[in-house]
C-alpha cells in the first residue's frame, strides 16, 4: 500500500501509510493518551495512569502487517490495525483504532477508517468484525456511522486487573 491522501473535515491534511517500526513510539504515545481520553468513564484512573507508552512501543516495534498510520503536520496522529478475525480467520477484523485526542472530530478516524476497510478489501475479506467496550458511546456511534452493526455477542476482557465487556459489531465489505 502506498500512502494515501486524505483532507478531513476539519481541513487538516492527512497522509494514511503503512506503519513502521520506528514509528513504534508515535503509535505508543497515541494508543496510551487516547486510551486514558476514551477510557476515563470505563476503567479506573489507576489503571489509566499505569499505562506506558514504552511499554507500549515495545509491543508495536514487533512486525505487524497490517498496521497504517494518520500522519498531520509531520506527525503521527493515529493509527489503525487489521487482520484475520481471532475467531474465524476468513473474517477480517479490526483490532484497534485510535486518533490523538487533540484530532478527535477533525476526521483522522474517517480517515483511518477508510484506509482500513480498503486494506480488509486487499486482504481479500468480504466481512469483517470489531469488539469496543459496550457502553463507548462515542465509539459506538463512530462505528454505526461507519456502517457497522451492532450483533448480539459479547466477550469479557481484563485491562490492568479490570473485567470489561466488549460487544461485537460486523459489517460487510
Amino acid at each position: 500500500m502506498t500512502a494515501r491522501r486524505w483532507r478531513t473535515y476539519g481541513g487538516e491534511a492527512v497522509a494514511i501509510r503503512p506503519a513502521t517500526a520506528d514509528d513504534a513510539e508515535a503509535i505508543a504515545r497515541v494508543h496510551v493518551k487516547s486510551w486514558r481520553k476514551a477510557y476515563h468513564d470505563h476503567l479506573p484512573a489507576d489503571v489509566l495512569a499505569g499505562l506506558s507508552v514504552v511499554r507500549r512501543a515495545a509491543l508495536w516495534q514487533e512486525y505487524h502487517p497490517n498496521v497504517l498510520v494518520a500522519e498531520s503536520g509531520g506527525e503521527i496522529v493515529g493509527f489503525v490495525s487489521v487482520g484475520p478475525s481471532d475467531d474465524n480467520p476468513s473474517i477480517g477484523q479490526l483490532y484497534a483504532i485510535y486518533a490523538d485526542p487533540n484530532h478527535w472530530g477533525a476526521g483522522v478516524g474517517r480517515a483511518l477508517m477508510e484506509a482500513a476497510l480498503a486494506r480488509l478489501r486487499e486482504l481479500r475479506f468480504h466481512e469483517a468484525m470489531l469488539w469496543v467496550l459496550d457502553g463507548n458511546e462515542r465509539a459506538e456511534r463512530f462505528y454505526r456511522l461507519a456502517g457497522w452493526e451492532r450483533e448480539d455477542r459479547y466477550q469479557v476482557e481484563e485491562f490492568g486487573g479490570t473485567p470489561v465487556r466488549e460487544v461485537r459489531y460486523r459489517r460487510d465489505l
